[in-house]
């Protein structure tokens, strides 16, 4: 068989697979935008491409006399994006002390974390509820984002130290030798070269709270309180009268930050700033 020939099998093997993957994201994606767009309450008699579209169930969830949502919408929104900023700002400082320092416990520390990291949170949940009831804590937004918070640390500080470590020390030793300190080391020279992984974590951490269902409906008591995906889960929960549709057009509707997010630091995912930190 040919170079020219194999190279047309490998090519089209390819863009097999390549377009498996697209029909297997896709397809769940416009089953659930049609179902959003179908009158009625069931998934039973839904289509992918409706007959005859329609905009209530988004219109019943921004009506504040009707829905919760957006209360939930903002509930979700609220801790998602102070859980980002805790998660980006206590990484990055236990990442870069684990990268650069060396003291007693470190090992330990980073063994710690990964044996951590292992341990989804839900099998704490018994040890969770008890703290957060114990501590006043128990359906607040605040206790559960420190609860993701920490859940967060072990898992991104290993992914953090290990793009920290390719960054080379001789940066922090030059400026020392002019006279930086520690705190100027980590904020003009260390943190400006780790933005792809900062926007990484950024992501992780802000995705995370707004896909999590067992934490928060174990925490959360309230329907004021409610996130999204206990909100949502509350309209097809319900004995009689299962809102589907209306739970499909909810579920469109939180992709949208996810996605906006995701846009504003996607040139961080590819770009490699650290290529040319010895260059000069």
């Amino acid at each position: 068989m040919s170079n020219k020939q194999n190279k047309i099998i490998r090519l089209t093997l390819s863009y097999i697979v390549i377009l498996a993957m697209i029909f297997i994201v896709v397809y769940p994606l416009l089953w659930v935008i049609g179902s959003s767009l179908n009158p009625g309450q069931s998934l039973s008699g839904s289509k992918m491409f409706p007959e005859n579209p329609t905009l209530i169930h988004y219109q019943f969830l921004f009506d504040l006399e009707k829905s919760n949502y957006l209360l939930w919408y903002w509930n979700s929104m609220k801790i998602s994006i102070t859980t980002m900023i805790l998660s980006v700002i206590s990484v990055a400082f236990t990442a870069y002390a684990f990268s650069r320092y060396r003291f007693i416990g470190r090992k330990n520390g980073l063994m710690t974390f990964l044996i951590l990291q292992m341990i989804p949170n839900f099998a704490a949940l018994i040890a969770i509820f008890v703290l957060a009831n114990r501590t006043g804590l128990l359906d607040t937004h605040i206790g559960l984002i420190l609860v993701y918070v920490g859940g967060q640390i072990p898992m991104n500080t290993w992914l953090m130290k290990g793009y920290l470590d390719t960054i080379p020390k001789e940066l922090d030793e030059s400026a020392k030798m002019d006279g930086a300190g520690h705190f100027r080391i980590f904020f003009q020279i260390v943190m400006p070269l780790a933005k792809p992984i900062l926007a990484v974590v950024a992501l992780f951490s802000f995705i995370a709270p707004l896909g999590d269902f067992i934490l928060a409906r174990i925490l959360l008591r309230s329907e004021k309180n409610f996130t999204l995906a206990v909100g949502l889960y509350e309209l097809v929960a319900k004995q009689f009268g299962n809102e589907f549709t209306k739970f499909a057009a909810g579920a469109v509707l939180v992709a949208i930050p996810i996605a906006l997010l995701f846009l504003m630091f996607q040139k961080y995912f590819v770009s490699g700033l650290t290529a040319g930190g010895t260059k000069g």
